[in-house]
């Protein structure tokens, strides 16, 4: 028995189990990509299927709807992978398990991919169905719009002729979205050096934060477990002399990550007789120990208070082992990489002045990892104002270079500006005031949609953007509404037949 067998729309949530099943975190969307090649093959509908796996599929107007403008369905074939740390499903090779809790649909400790596997499920409805009334529908599936919208920046538009967009890669429904911020990934890289030395391994780990989108979530100030490492190893560097072996955390550079992780190797401590700088026999391991652990039990402290509404449940936690020879990095480059990540700004930088409770600029380091003796940071900068965002990018770049740290700017899009004349928002909010006899919310939103590049690459087309109700996106938390899925699948269809 399938999992979502009983679950109405039927056609929706068929489909979106059909997704599941396939492994298609970013970077990993060739399989799913084939499977839209084939489902668009098997039913005779002109598609494409470009290099990267950007895929079109086209279906002709019903009839009595030939002579009607065409209208392009968009969404996005990528997740975000994630899971819980003692989650032993390779979400590279296998699909989720699903599982359903009331009007809550969810995945056994990882992420759904509601965002966007909705979008998918509604678009394959639709091309599927043959009783649907609709003018000729294009719908366009992207890969990798989490790690930068790589694909809707590389799509050839040539075969599209629509000049009205309706993307699907919303998360609240009854809002329908009129403009969002630009972005850019900024990749730091800090280059140091390795050495053998001899000193108490110990893993400095911070972990229990909620996480959740970095556009979306932004705003609730929810903690950053890479920026509290940062802060907590500037601290435990006043208490004891470390050098770094190895750091990692999060899971993308556009999801507030929920933990962080350094293994350190403490090589002396000061005193009364001044700085204790090599480990021989006789020192004293539980010196260096307490004071670790007074060090971390204040932080611990410190964070739970400063994080006590939004982030209740943040842990700092230190475990060590036996002295011996390790290699890390050198003093010096240690230090460099904790005042890097201490000195990195993060959240909410500016809220807007033209819309009350709007973000207007924020960036989030979603990124930790260290590769041989390089340090590696992924943070994804969002604005709606351009110069704001290429002043945070250059800030971030100062602070690097005083580092000594190269930097690489990436995956960089334009926002969607508020179109103030819009026909298809006019059609959109008729018809659902018809439906639920109230108009529907007009905003912009900090995250990012794929409007703004494909506004870029067609002149004039007209964009909104709507979607189900969703909860904590990119977290192994999330949840997809089933009700809302429906309500909006049946204004989906219902607007197409009004156009």
């Amino acid at each position: 028995m399938r999992a979502l067998e009983n679950l109405e729309p039927k056609e929706v949530f068929y489909f979106f189990e059909e997704i599941c099943k396939i492994p298609h975190g970013s970077g990993n969307t060739d399989q799913i990509s084939r499977y839209l090649e084939e489902f668009a093959r098997q039913r005779d509908l002109e598609h494409y299927r470009d290099e990267l796996g950007n895929i079109i599929i086209i279906k002709e107007a019903s009839s009595g709807y030939e002579n009607h403008e065409p209208v392009m369905l968009q969404g996005h074939m990528d997740m975000v992978a994630v899971k819980e740390p003692d989650c032993l499903l390779d979400m590279t090779k296998y699909g989720l398990r699903l599982f359903v809790d009331g009007d809550r649909l969810s995945a056994v400790d990882t992420s759904l991919g509601g965002d966007d596997g909705i979008a998918l499920a509604y678009g394959l409805a639709l091309l599927d169905g043959q009783t649907y009334r609709h003018p000729r529908i294009e719908v366009v599936f992207t890969v990798d719009e989490e790690v930068g919208m790589d694909g809707a920046r590389a799509l050839d538009v040539s075969p599209l002729k629509a000049k009205r967009l309706i993307n699907l890669d919303s998360e609240e429904e009854g809002i329908f979205l009129a403009g969002c911020a630009g972005g850019a990934r900024v990749n730091l890289s800090l280059n140091g050096s390795l050495e053998k030395r001899m000193g108490i391994p110990c893993e400095i780990k911070i972990d229990g934060l909620k996480g959740g989108h970095s556009g979306e979530e932004i705003s609730k100030q929810r903690g950053n477990a890479i920026c509290l490492l940062g802060r907590a190893l500037k601290k435990l560097s006043e208490k004891v002399d470390f050098v770094i072996e190895d750091l990692t955390g999060g899971v993308a550079d556009n999801a507030i990550p929920t933990w962080a992780k350094a293994r350190i190797l403490i090589i002396g401590y000061e005193n009364r007789s001044g700085k204790q700088k090599v480990m021989q026999d006789g020192f004293a391991e539980q010196e260096y120990l307490a004071r670790l652990k007074v060090s971390c039990d204040k932080l611990q402290k410190e964070f739970s208070e400063e994080l006590a509404d939004r982030d209740e449940n943040v842990r700092i936690e230190s475990t060590y082992e036996k002295i011996g020879e390790f290699t890390a990095l050198s003093e010096e480059q240690s230090k460099k990489a904790i005042n890097l990540l201490n000195a990195l700004p993060w959240g909410v930088q500016t809220m807007s002045s033209a819309m009350e409770g709007l973000v207007e600029t924020s960036l989030n380091p979603g990124l930790l990892s260290m590769e041989e003796a390089k340090v590696r940071i992924g943070i994804s900068v969002r604005s709606s104002v351009e110069s704001a965002k290429e002043a945070l990018i250059d800030r971030l770049i100062s602070i690097a270079e005083l580092a000594g740290a190269d930097t690489e700017v990436t995956g960089e899009y334009p926002g969607w500006n508020y179109r103030k004349d819009s026909p298809l928002r006019e059609k959109m909010v008729n018809v659902y005031e018809q439906m639920y006899h109230k108009q529907p919310q007009i905003r912009a939103i900090h995250a990012g949609v794929e409007c703004g590049l494909l506004a870029a690459k067609i002149p004039g087309l007209d964009c909104v953007s709507i979607g189900p109700d969703m909860k904590d996106i990119h977290t192994t938390g999330e949840e997809l509404s089933i009700a809302s899925a429906g309500r909006v699948w049946d204004y989906l269809v219902r607007l197409l037949e009004s156009m």
